[in-house]
């Protein structure tokens, strides 16, 4: 029940952090400077945690070169989710967020040629129905690049779990946390001389608050992992739905439309069935298992 409860409230932090990063898009703040903050602002806080708690020797790692390509596939899976979340209503990039186990399945099958039964592509091919529903073609469509984000943040965090998966077998989860935001915030850099401008008192403090939103997140999702089993805590999810809705309809008076009241139902149903296949036929750690550790550094995600 603890379990369950940490990640409850890291679908709250979560959603509150895409619900300032919206705020920080209408405010002026560009992409990079939200990814790079996001990012740097976790560096500080995680060292000042270790240090405090006597555990720094958990960042050791004799694996930076994987952990520098985990960041960069993972920082793009971020641009995707920020992008997704300041060009989309937030339940509708918060849904589309959902698609990751059904991208995690695909390159199971296609990728990694592991078998992959009836009922995962079944689910798969369900959740893309939902995904179309949504997308309304023909009719008042969702924006085509705030769409393309959203897919592209559930297939890039679907790659970076596969990476984590990876990395677990040597590196302490926080260790994956830290080493990620570092590289990311370096990445993040570059882009800064081009695309920082000054702020005033209002925007600097949304970008300290998304910062410390989602390093709470991060470890709220990691005490979850380490109390409850992953198919259990990873239904809480979806959760995040709701305080999306709830957000979008009191900040912004987004009212979800009657497509997306059909299709997300649809893509929850898709990732629950996906969930509980894997559950039920592996004994390692399977894509979906490995999805939900990915979330622990995704911004979402992943996020």
């Amino acid at each position: 029940m603890l379990a369950i409860a940490l990640r409850l409230a890291a679908m709250v932090m979560l959603s509150t952090m895409f619900m300032l990063v919206k705020l920080a898009g209408e405010a002026g703040v560009s992409l990079p400077e939200l990814v790079f903050w996001r990012q740097a602002m976790a560096v500080p806080i995680i060292l000042g945690w270790l240090a405090a708690t006597g555990n720094l020797g958990l960042l050791r790692t004799r694996r930076m070169s994987s952990h520098a390509m985990r960041a960069t596939s993972g920082t793009a899976g971020l641009c995707c989710n920020i992008g997704a979340a300041t060009l989309l209503p937030l339940p509708v990039g918060t849904t589309l967020g959902f698609t990751t186990p059904l991208f995690a399945v695909i390159i199971t099958a296609l990728v990694l040629r592991e078998k992959v039964g009836p009922w995962r592509w079944t689910a798969v091919l369900l959740g893309f129905v939902g995904v179309l529903v949504i997308a309304q073609p023909g009719g008042a469509p969702v924006p085509a690049l705030g769409l393309a984000a959203g897919l592209g943040a559930g297939l890039i965090v679907a790659v970076v779990s596969f990476q984590i998966r990876d990395l677990s077998r040597t590196e302490a989860p926080i260790a994956c946390v830290f080493w990620f935001a570092f590289y990311g915030s370096l990445f993040a850099a570059i882009l800064l001389p081009l695309y920082g401008t000054a702020h005033g008192t209002y925007e600097w403090l949304l970008l300290v608050a998304i910062g410390l939103a989602g390093t709470l997140a991060q470890f709220l999702i990691t005490s979850a992992l380490r109390l409850g089993q992953v198919a259990t805590v990873v239904v809480m999810d979806y959760t995040a739905l709701i305080w999306a809705t709830l957000y979008g309809w009191t900040i912004w008076g987004h009212v979800p439309s009657a497509a997306m009241w059909l299709g997300a139902p649809i893509i929850v149903a898709a990732g629950l069935i996906i969930t509980s296949r894997e559950h039920f036929l592996a004994r390692r750690v399977s894509p979906t298992s490995a999805i939900d550790e990915s979330v622990t550094e995704e911004a979402a995600q992943g996020t």
